[in-house]
């Protein structure tokens, strides 16, 4: 079964199917391909059919039902929800179970929403490939040699491999949009601040977001619409009004100016990946888009902003876990040495990493000259952005160097870092992006990001659509997602 929220929100208010029946249907053919694919961290089958049959029971009675109503998904690990466990797939919180909801899942809630589980994803975030998950790596549904991308690649591998309709990823760097280019599915980044953070575990606070992956724009829409709005607990949370984004779901880019920044396009891409971009840019020019080159310079230094910021932000963060108010404690002679134990114990080796180098950027001397410049640069990068959009409605790139990569591909983590350099800039400048497939290449999928300025979801997810609409050979369903 390939089918999308819309698709099976029609059928179940038609009553071809039920949700319990539907919701059967996924967890049978989770529990089917669960084994090679490792998507999820932890199950919650009962609840979901108690929910399903709630939403049943509505429709038997009349009732008129969310878009997401009695529709299977699933929520990455790091996102909290009341009862459950939240590991953040880390030993540090193996058995931690949170004692509230994430404001999303509040949201969620109140449209009815149905949850089969928690899906894997790298420690803490940290990570590009899922291979820092504490409890395993999960595969990539097109090819199980080949990772899923990261860190949400739980979240991407569940939806691309049939297990679930629809998930709920976080993004710091790249992680929906990677992971999603990878797999074949749509990731969308909103704008920061869109999306309350509040329950979301932290990693790097200025740069975090929540965003849906699915397996259409539509869908994306869709979650986004239930997800989005300002949040009194947060408090980077935009005010503003409810925005319908499916009013932005038309098949019509005339007229629409789309930027080219040759510097995602420079040393690293692979020609698969601007041969595919090429096919793209030619499209939206024959649709009627204005294709204009724009220039971005400051996106060269991307990687290595990041690289300072987010590690001082997660060194912060990650302070709170020193095994005295909750999470994994080791054991020590005195309370210095249970400190040092929990964190070296309860912490895996890219985390560590992390959290070493952000308390070197922050430390006495090196403030100035690394986290204050990098904080300098950060700002340049926000303002080429916006000149670009002097310009252009939206701006058109590689979502990654190219397909997936096989596991145990990249032994250098500085190697791997600069895997990102097209997702990182992105969360720097805090805009709105989505990746969809553009194309394949050795039979793996290869992705496109369309970005946005600041709230501007509608004007990517209309060029989003117009792509996919006359490209539905690019939404193929992996091998490992066939029903």
């Amino acid at each position: 079964m390939s089918y999308t929220i819309h698709e099976l929100h029609e059928k179940l208010i038609n009553k071809e199917i039920s949700s319990v029946e539907l919701t059967k249907q996924f967890i049978a053919h989770r529990d089917k391909v669960e084994a090679d694919v490792h998507a999820f961290l932890s199950t919650t089958d009962e609840e979901a059919l108690k929910q399903a049959a709630a939403v049943d029971a509505k429709i038997a009675a009349g009732e008129e039902i969310s878009m997401l109503a009695g529709i299977p998904g699933a929520i990455k690990d790091n996102i909290c929800v009341k009862g459950q466990k939240c590991t953040a797939a880390s030993k540090m919180l193996e058995d931690w179970v949170s004692p509230y909801n994430a404001t999303v899942i509040e949201r969620l809630m109140a449209e009815d929403y149905v949850s089969i589980g928690k899906t894997n994803m790298d420690e803490f975030a940290m990570g590009s490939s899922t291979e820092n998950s504490f409890f395993g790596p999960s595969k990539n549904p097109w090819n199980v040699d080949y990772v899923p991308g990261g860190s949400s690649g739980g979240s991407a591998a569940a939806v691309a491999a049939g297990e679930a309709v629809w998930t709920l990823g976080s993004d710091t760097g790249g992680s929906i949009r990677q992971p999603a280019s990878f797999c074949g599915l749509v990731g969308l980044k909103p704008t920061y601040g869109l999306v309350s953070r509040y329950g979301l575990i932290a990693f790097a606070s200025s740069l975090d977001q929540i965003g849906p992956i699915t397996k259409d724009v539509t869908d994306a829409a869709i979650v986004l619409n239930s997800i989005a709005g300002h949040d009194e607990r947060d408090s980077t949370s935009i005010p503003q009004e409810k925005v319908d984004y499916r009013d932005a779901l038309v098949d019509d880019v005339k007229g629409m100016k789309i930027g080219i920044p040759k510097e995602f396009f420079g040393e690293g891409i692979k020609a698969e990946t601007r041969a595919a971009i090429d096919k793209a840019i030619e499209f939206y020019k024959k649709a009627g888009a204005e294709i204009i080159s724009v220039s971005i310079p400051h996106v060269k230094s991307g990687v290595s902003i990041y690289y300072i910021i987010a590690p001082a932000e997660a060194s912060s963060n990650l302070a709170r876990y020193d095994g005295v108010s909750y999470g994994f404690r080791a054991d020590g002679d005195n309370i210095v040495d249970m400190y040092i134990n929990t964190r070296n114990q309860g912490f895996g080796m890219e985390v560590k990493r992390r959290i070493m180098l952000g308390n070197y950027v922050l430390s006495a001397g090196y403030y100035d000259a690394y986290y204050k410049k990098a904080l300098k640069v950060r700002r340049l990068l926000k303002e080429a952005f916006d000149k670009a959009y002097e310009q252009c409605d939206v701006l058109l790139a590689p979502s990654a160097s190219g397909t997936a990569f096989k596991f145990g591909a990249f032994t250098d983590p500085l190697a791997l870092y600069m895997e990102d350099i097209c997702t990182v800039p992105v969360n720097l400048a805090g805009l709105p992006s989505i990746s969809i497939p553009v194309g394949f290449h050795d039979g793996l999928p290869l992705g496109m990001q369309i970005i946005g300025p600041t709230l501007g979801e509608k004007k990517i997810l209309r060029a989003a659509y117009a792509f996919e609409q006359n490209h539905p050979e690019f939404t193929k369903t992996a091998p490992k997602g066939e029903m």
